[in-house]
């Protein structure tokens, strides 16, 4: 799906030195090394609209805090999920519009494009919803999504020190996400 559609150019706004942009990550103050590119941000939630995780590589320009984003981007999600499934033609029972669906229920939401960026989503059986934030010429990132997920549970899931439900710490994970971004085209 494609919103906003827009044939404008974009190229991204130089980092200003000192401006905590480029690499800045949510809740550590952790930098990334080196550029990354194409990603700006991901956001890992848990079916209940926790923020498991926000990670940003290259966003040019901060507006809100953590909290009112992350709350943002949920309700963004959830109401663009629950108005793509209503106004679907092949699904017979609507239901209301508002009223939460069950992970995995819907139609087949995935991106969206401004002309400023592109929003790729994937939710996962569990409930999980991983979101990440692109250059607007990125192509399709499903399978992106999916790799991202597969980290997900190899290194977060499967720790025996990580209690689901809790902000993810973990450095393996972070350090292969950050690999992997880098490769994003």
């Amino acid at each position: 799906m494609q919103f906003f559609g827009g044939g404008a150019e974009f190229s991204p706004s130089p980092i200003v030195p000192g401006s905590g942009a480029g690499g800045t990550v949510g809740g550590g103050g952790l930098t990334v090394g080196g550029g990354v590119g194409n990603a700006h941000m991901m956001y890992v939630f848990n079916r209940n609209g926790i923020c498991l995780m926000y990670r940003e590589w290259n966003r040019p320009l901060h507006t809100l805090d953590s909290q009112q984003d992350q709350k943002l981007m949920f309700g963004l999600l959830f109401s663009l999920r629950s108005f793509t499934t209503k106004i679907d033609p092949s699904v017979v029972e609507k239901g209301n519009l508002g009223v939460p669906l069950l992970p995995g229920q819907g139609c087949s939401f995935h991106s969206f494009r401004t002309n400023t960026y592109k929003l790729s989503f994937m939710e996962t059986p569990s409930g999980i919803k991983i979101i990440l934030v692109t250059h607007p010429k990125c192509g399709d990132l499903r399978e992106s999504l999916k790799h991202i997920y597969n980290l997900y549970v190899e290194y977060v899931v499967k720790n025996p020190l990580y209690v689901p439900g809790t902000p993810i710490r973990c450095g393996l994970f972070n350090t292969n996400l950050d690999q992997y971004v880098r490769t994003l085209v």
